[in-house]
């Protein structure tokens, strides 16, 4: 009887232990670094991203998602704490001689859930700092990892996975994977876009999981704001391995999921950083830059699965969705812009989602060059504080197969095959108005046009309404310095601009 007693007490046990992982809220979050819409579910038909497409036929996915940011660190802060950049102090780059940090008084999701016992972890690339503000129960990143082996080992990866979900059966979970793919590689060993690592060749190591995928320069899907040129296609169908191999990547991770019985209760999001790394891409805020692939899938809202929608959202309003998701209330201070995505997951909203912001002010910390932006499902205004400066290039997209073929084509005085010429791409007004409706390229400034006047005039008062509320250092700038005394106002430099 004994015997009989203690076996259906460790068989109950072991049932309970076997499935209380699936008995909790989970948030998986996927981030692509500088990865766009070279998917398949975006309507490009050359590059193969069967697993991404999959998952996008268990999502909503999101026709209309910007970052708040067109940069590594600072877009990331901004998706961690809900705040813009300006507002939680990431104004550039973490790593190395940029060293930008967030306030120490700022808390992230992160930091927030663990104050709610729920597990927290990170794969891959973190990119933020101080550890204070973005602490994580379990930890695999570059700091105390190769970036390429856990941000583009997609075996390793999905190791780490599988580790971190094996771990955190007992609780509900937050896990943030963070790929480096597509990004590209400075230092060109593997290739432009890091494409040979791991595919096997002598010197490039082999990732078991990984099955390279190749591209004919030809036919790959050339961007508007990327030349038409031979060293062009090339670098974009190197994108395209890569894109490919973070697309086996999230295959394995979502697999992993699934093999714990975790995806019939775990929020999944798939999104990117910031715009791919070509010219108009990364550090621009035009669309190009600032225009994100964004698929969430909810196992409680399988009824909008394989729906688009039409809002226009933000990375910003992911902190408030994983929130949302755990039932943590936000109780601020500072005050967060962003809201909840959970209401469109249920249904498409009929109105109320129409103006994103944008604020960027570095990449690298040579690359001053502080923009805000505001737009709308019809216009779009651009407001450059350093306009009388050329617009800087960074480190990686300046020693890319592209823009070395633009600098040798405009030495030479050859074709360019692109839609603009360095000059016009590095020296920019101080307001651009664009009709995305009409021109979604931005190709036509209207800032200058008396007719679209009170639309720049309206556009802007937004904006600033935008920066007050976030408030924004560079608020009064550039033609001004902000005074609190005795009341706050922009006091006037007079500088001539």
């Amino acid at each position: 009887m004994l015997l009989q007693l203690f076996c259906a007490i460790f068989y109950f046990t072991f049932v309970s232990l076997s499935v209380v992982g699936a008995d909790f809220r989970n948030v998986l979050i996927i981030l692509a670094d500088d990865g766009g819409f070279e998917i398949g579910a975006y309507n490009n038909t050359v590059c193969k991203t069967p697993n991404i497409d999959q998952f996008a036929r268990r999502s909503v996915l999101f026709k209309h998602a910007f970052t708040s940011v067109s940069s590594c660190s600072p877009s990331r802060s901004a998706l961690l704490t809900g705040l813009p950049q300006h507002q939680n102090g990431m104004y550039g780059l973490h790593q190395d001689i940029q060293h930008f940090n967030t306030f120490d008084n700022i808390e992230s999701v992160s930091k927030i859930l663990r104050n709610h016992n729920i597990r927290t972890g990170i794969i891959g690339k973190k990119h933020v700092g101080p550890e204070a503000v973005y602490p994580f129960d379990f930890a695999e990143t570059e700091e105390n990892n190769s970036i390429n082996q856990v941000g583009r080992n997609i075996t390793r990866i999905k190791l780490l996975v599988r580790k971190f979900l094996s771990q955190s059966q007992q609780s509900p979970f937050f896990l943030y994977v963070a790929f480096h793919d597509p990004h590209r590689d400075s230092s060109m060993r593997y290739g432009p876009f890091c494409e040979r690592f791991g595919n096997g060749e002598p010197g490039m190591g082999l990732i078991p999981d990984w099955n390279p995928v190749l591209y004919d320069p030809d036919k790959v899907v050339l961007p508007y704001f990327v030349q038409d040129t031979p060293a062009a296609r090339q670098d974009v169908a190197a994108q395209y391995t890569t894109m490919s191999r973070l697309d086996q990547g999230i295959g394995l991770v979502l697999g992993e999921l699934a093999s714990y019985g975790l995806d019939k209760n775990t929020l999944v999001v798939y999104s990117s950083d910031n715009g791919i790394p070509f010219p108009r891409g990364r550090t621009n805020l035009y669309d190009a830059g600032t225009a994100e692939p964004l698929l969430i899938s909810s196992p409680l809202h399988r009824e909008r699965w394989g729906q688009e929608s039409n809002a226009m959202v933000s990375l910003l309003d992911i902190f408030p969705t994983v929130l949302d998701w755990f039932g943590i209330e936000d109780v601020g201070p500072p005050v967060r812009t962003g809201r909840s995505l959970l209401p469109i997951l249920e249904s498409e909203p009929t109105g109320g989602w129409d103006t994103v912001y944008a604020s960027h002010s570095l990449h690298e910390v040579t690359m001053y060059y502080p923009m805000r932006s505001v737009r709308t499902n019809r216009f779009k205004a651009i407001r450059n504080l350093n306009y009388k400066m050329p617009f800087p290039i960074d480190q990686d997209f300046y020693a890319s197969p592209t823009f070395q073929d633009l600098l040798n084509r405009t030495r030479d005085h050859q074709p360019l095959h692109w839609f603009t010429d360095l000059h016009r791409y590095y020296y920019r007004d101080s307001w651009e108005l664009y009709d995305v409706g009409t021109d979604p390229k931005e190709l036509r400034n209207l800032a200058s046009d008396p007719g679209h006047a009170r639309t720049l005039e309206t556009l802007a008062a937004r904006l600033r309404e935008w920066q007050n509320v976030t408030a924004d250092p560079w608020i009064c700038a550039q033609d001004g310095v902000f005074v609190k005394h005795p009341t706050e106002h922009c006091g006037p430099l007079l500088n001539e601009l």
